[in-house]
């Protein structure tokens, strides 16, 4: 077998012992400890401050039964805003229940002493200085999807399929009213794709809400059955499958002052995605970024909100594979005539400055690194705040980029992953951030003096147990050239002259990056019990993965498992490589895409996997969503051969190791149909995989249940490869 080249990173802090943080103690971790859902696992995740936010330009966070203020300067130390006990006092006087907690909460106005509780049965505007109720909305227990304007102080939510707002008198108002639970109004749509996580957006002055209203009623009904019942209650859901019927969406417009509702003519076809809706400052028309069913041509529209009709198509873009637009445009705060969009028409996510006459006025960032996400504006618009993967595609960095003389800035200090809040002048960053050896700090910065002093610094949660070593590293794909990263997590007590199993955890699936300089490189709990236990447990970014440019992402398009099972077997020849892994002794394990992983590196290279787990795994892409599926593998009538080559039905014969399918048998993303299939494909090649089904579960196992499924998962490798 042919070794590829392989290189290791030697930035620094990158290739060293985890070790340095625990004691002579030899207590090892469990997997209550390490998991979700495990009896003692909040004893060991990483203690941050909590909510943290600003309230103008002072940064604020909840301590316990208290909202503190954090030290802005050097100088400054931490304060005391308010109390539970002394909001409790001010709110009972007034006839208000007692707060049991801190709940959510937020400063809507920055130079005043007005705060927002977001409760879970009501909605509360408080001013804590002069003591008064601004607005009491109450939140009814079966409502869902909560968007509260606190302009105009109206609360809108979804029951079931239909959608309400509450008006300031407290008066509900149901917006829509279908009988048909095929038509659904302010909820997501497009399965949550395109960066869609809402169904309502309220205009900038809260005069208007846009929805979206979708109709599944043409959407093939797909069984889920819910076992638990005396007698086996049927449970249907729309599932779109790639090459089938897709659903139809519609967006409203509800004006708050004559009770009228618009419906944007957004035309044929019908089956299109309308996605990234963005308001206009002057709340005139609404910007939607229209995506056609193919996913390779997306129009930028507005549209006039009084009468619905397209006022234009600002611009195109199109991609021969396919264009994922995420974000809707960014008006500048001094200029509601220009606006920022976000595009990876140059083979990397950047920024590009335009009119709202769809000219485009310059491309503000460039280079073979990605923008991120846009932290916001200073007060005048002359500075955009971003985040960036400018010093290396593992690590996220804050910049400043001076809008009108285009020099750019680093703000962030430290090497690792950062995310950032701005203040409301701009004036200050609050930076919170970790990596490898960095359990978590929050700094703020300066940003005129690009000043920046650390207020708060995480204590390792793992300080008093004995932990396995972790490196980070990188090895080349099979073209020599492209560089892929790796984490790999040693066996606690490592010897290097003894041989040791290894198994390969793998998702592999786009919109994924498991390998990252944060907080132990990003580990799994479940890599450290392994670790434990005396594994090697090795996790490579294959093409196809986020960060590193289109070209890097796209290159799975209409082969998916191909070119990431290429990528993993040069990370798998390092391993074989190394003298202190047994090659004989490879496994490997992966969930949902990462289940698709497993199989595809079972079934296309038996001779070297001894032992999978597959879990929630993708089969034959037939059977999946249309959205994502057709993105990625356009759909089944494009793309017959494509489908057939990576249906792993196809390739069940080819299984020599030991294999483990589980499910969840109410999965409502990878329907359990997925491992039926491929076990009905197995019976008639002959071969016995294993199979587990979570009963009641969806995609994921939660609570208890995500301990015993990581015991089952031990328990397979155990058995078969150690």
């Amino acid at each position: 077998m042919k070794f590829f080249k392989y290189t290791v990173l030697l930035t620094v802090g990158f290739l060293f012992s985890m070790k340095s943080f625990s004691q002579e103690n030899n207590a090892l971790l469990s997997l209550d400890d390490l998991i979700p859902g495990g009896s003692t696992y909040s004893k060991y995740t990483v203690k941050m401050p909590s909510q943290l936010q600003w309230w103008g330009d002072k940064p604020v966070y909840v301590k316990g039964d208290s909202i503190m203020i954090a030290p802005l300067t050097k100088k400054d130390k931490v304060q005391l805003l308010i109390t539970k006990k002394i909001l409790n006092i001010g709110l009972t006087t007034l006839g208000q229940k007692e707060l049991s907690s801190i709940p959510e909460i937020s400063f809507p106005y920055p130079d005043s002493t007005i705060i927002c509780f977001n409760k879970k049965d009501e909605i509360l505007l408080y001013d804590f200085a002069d003591k008064k109720v601004l607005a009491s909305l109450s939140v009814p227990s079966d409502a869902a999807n909560i968007d509260f304007s606190i302009e105009s102080r109206r609360l809108a939510y979804t029951k079931e399929n239909n959608l309400f707002i509450v008006q300031p008198d407290g008066k509900e108002l149901a917006l829509s009213k279908d009988k048909n639970e095929g038509i659904v109004s302010g909820q997501a749509v497009h399965r949550n794709e395109f960066g869609i996580t809402k169904g309502t957006f309220w205009s900038p002055k809260g005069n208007y809400l846009a929805f979206y209203r979708m109709d599944e009623t043409m959407v093939t009904d797909y069984p889920l059955i819910d076992m638990s019942a005396r007698v086996a209650k049927l449970n249907n859901i729309k599932y779109p499958m790639a090459g089938m019927k897709s659903h139809q969406v519609t967006i409203g417009v509800y004006n708050v002052q004559t009770g009228d509702t618009v419906f944007l003519k957004t035309g044929l076809p019908k089956e299109k995605y309308l996605t990234n809706i963005a308001w206009a400052p002057d709340e005139k028309s609404i910007y939607v970024a229209e995506l056609n069913r193919g996913q390779d041509t997306c129009l930028m529209k507005r549209y006039n909100i009084r009468t619905g009709k397209q006022e234009a198509v600002l611009f195109e873009e199109s991609h021969p594979k396919y264009v994922i637009p995420e974000n809707p445009v960014m008006f500048l705060p001094d200029n509601p005539l220009q606006f920022i969009w976000l595009s990876k028409r140059d083979g990397y996510n950047h920024m590009y400055l335009y009119n709202v006459d769809g000219t485009v006025l310059k491309q503000l960032t460039s280079g073979n690194w990605e923008v991120l996400s846009i932290i916001g504006f200073d007060a005048k618009g002359e500075n955009v705040y971003y985040i960036s993967s400018h010093d290396s595609p593992i690590e996220q960095h804050i910049y400043r980029l001076d809008l009108k003389k285009g020099k750019t800035t680093k703000l962030s200090k430290d090497a690792g992953i950062h995310t950032a809040l701005l203040s409301k002048s701009g004036r200050y960053i609050c930076d919170s951030y970790s990596s490898q050896y960095n359990p978590g700090k929050v700094a703020i910065t300066e940003t005129g003096k690009n000043s920046t002093h650390v207020y708060f610094e995480a204590t390792s949660p793992y300080r008093d147990k004995l932990l396995p070593e972790i490196t980070l590293g990188s090895v080349k794909a099979n073209d020599g050239q492209t560089d892929l990263y790796y984490r790999m997590v040693k066996p606690t007590n490592f010897d290097p002259t003894k041989k040791y199993p290894a198994i390969v955890y793998v998702y592999g699936g786009p919109f994924s990056q498991m390998v990252t300089n944060s907080w132990m490189g990003q580990v799994r709990g479940w890599d450290i019990h392994m670790a434990n236990k005396g594994y090697l447990v090795f996790t490579l970014d294959n093409r196809g993965t986020l960060r590193r440019g289109f070209d890097f992402e796209n290159a799975t398009h209409r082969q998916l498992g191909i070119v990431e099972t290429q990528d993993q077997m040069s990370g798998v020849n390092f391993l074989k490589s190394l003298s202190y892994v047994d090659e004989n002794r490879i496994g490997v394990h992966g969930w949902s895409y990462g289940g698709f992983m497993t199989l595809n590196l079972m079934l296309r290279h038996p001779e070297t996997f001894k032992v999978g787990v597959a879990g929630g795994p993708v089969t034959d892409w037939h059977y999946y969503e249309i959205m994502y599926g057709e993105r990625y593998m356009d759909s089944p009538a494009e793309n017959r051969d494509g489908y057939e080559e990576t249906s792993m039905l196809n390739k069940a014969g080819n299984l020599q190791g030991r294999l483990l399918l589980i499910h969840g048998d109410e999965d409502p993303t990878v329907v359990m149909q997925h491992s039926s299939l491929f076990l009905k494909a197995s019976i008639k090649a002959g071969k016995h995989p294993d199979f587990f089904i979570y009963p009641g579960h969806g995609h994921n196992m939660t609570g208890k249940d995500r301990v015993h499924l990581h015991e089952h998962i031990t328990r397979y490798f155990d058995d078969f490869l150690k």
